[in-house]
């Protein structure tokens, strides 16, 4: 599904120079994979994702999502972005000014001026899923940093994507919460079949994936795979 060839990417420093995040990055990912990424901070991985989330381009190398060239003219990102690619990120970037389920069904009035009734029933599938439908009606500032988490994963599903980019989505809570996500999210890609790329500090958390890679000196290396058990 997903095909990354000799990707490069560079950063002037201030200096009248560049540093090279990443030096010719090859990647095939499958449908249904759940791949995680380890490396320092610094060493690239949020410049990765974000190239496969097209927030941004790569200076060099070939970026194809389920058959469409991404490096191409004429691609509507925004579009791909919408349809294709869920997001979850670090800080939950929730709208204050929304509840919960609010928030969840944002992404569907992107391209559109109401929400489908097919889309609240699916957005509450999502939250009986996540365990969070007791907290449809909150705001984001009444919610636990678990809770904010969960509302954005399933925010980050509601357009059913083909994949969901993942970064650093434990990295704000406490050991108990960030193990939970980490299984949550491992329960999306068993029961929903969602194809997931997420980058991480935690070795705990990578345990969740099928496949780890550390990203080291602009390079991408295998390190790990893993059989996976059931999970609840």
């Amino acid at each position: 599904m997903i095909h990354v060839t000799e990707i490069t990417k560079k950063f002037t420093d201030g200096k009248n120079s560049f540093n090279h995040v990443l030096r010719g990055i090859n990647l095939s990912i499958k449908k249904g994979d759940f791949i995680a990424i380890k490396g320092a901070s610094g060493s690239g991985k949020t410049t990765l994702l974000s190239i496969l989330g097209t927030l941004l381009q790569p200076d060099e190398g070939s970026y194809v999502l389920d058959g469409i060239e991404m490096n191409k003219l004429g691609v509507d990102y925004a579009l791909i972005r919408n349809q294709k690619i869920g997001f979850v990120f670090q800080d939950h970037r929730l709208m204050p000014q929304l509840t919960a389920l609010e928030n969840i069904l944002l992404p569907t009035l992107a391209f559109q001026n109401k929400t489908e009734e097919e889309q609240l029933n699916y957005a509450k599938q999502l939250m009986k899923l996540i365990d969070i439908t007791s907290i449809s009606g909150q705001y984001p500032d009444t919610l636990s940093g678990g809770e904010a988490c969960r509302v954005s994963l399933c925010r980050a599903l509601i357009m059913k994507p083909l994949l969901l980019l993942a970064d650093e989505p434990t990295g704000q809570l406490d050991a108990e919460n960030a193990r939970n996500v980490a299984l949550l999210l491992a329960k999306v890609n068993r029961e929903l079949g969602t194809t997931i790329v997420m980058v991480t500090h935690s070795e705990e958390t990578a345990s969740v994936a099928h496949k780890v890679f550390l990203l080291k000196d602009g390079v991408l290396l295998c390190c790990k795979k893993y059989v996976m058990t059931s999970t609840n």
